[in-house]
């Protein structure tokens, strides 16, 4: 299995997509992807069956995507939240992890993005106080 960050790097990932759970009932993952044939954001769409993103009860799972020997990465959500954000809604995201992607720091751009991410949801989809965590937060690599 290829690792992309360190244990300190994937730490400060996982611990920022518990802390965006604990602000809305949305579910977000990040994986790390080598040796993709396809665009990042095809990928990403296939991933999100394989992962049970399309699962959850409301319908509101985010999947980070990076395709890292591409040099790509997607943001894709799923359909509850496509439903209600409006259509440019991932664009503050991108253009966030893009910033900090050009300077090479991409655990602090997906870091930052997943805060982001957690704010944001929480208008649409705040957190529940019996709501369960559907998905694992721990990054996932392609084999």
């Amino acid at each position: 299995m290829v690792r992309f960050f360190n244990k300190e790097e994937e730490s400060r990932i996982v611990g920022a997509i518990r802390e965006a759970e604990l602000a809305t009932s949305g579910e977000i993952r990040v994986h790390v992807e080598v040796g993709a044939r396809k665009p990042a954001l095809e990928v990403a769409k296939r991933l999100f069956h394989e992962l049970g993103m399309d699962s959850t009860q409301d319908r509101n799972g985010v999947l980070i995507l990076l395709a890292v020997d591409r040099r790509e990465f997607a943001i894709l959500g799923d359909e509850g939240i496509n439903k209600v954000v409006p259509k440019d809604f991932w664009d503050s995201e991108r253009d966030l992890m893009q910033q900090h992607f050009r300077r090479g720091d991409f655990a602090t751009g997906i870091e930052l993005a997943i805060q982001q991410i957690g704010r944001n949801l929480k208008e649409y989809f705040p957190y529940q106080t019996d709501d369960v965590n559907e998905l694992p937060d721990e990054i996932s690599y392609n084999k």
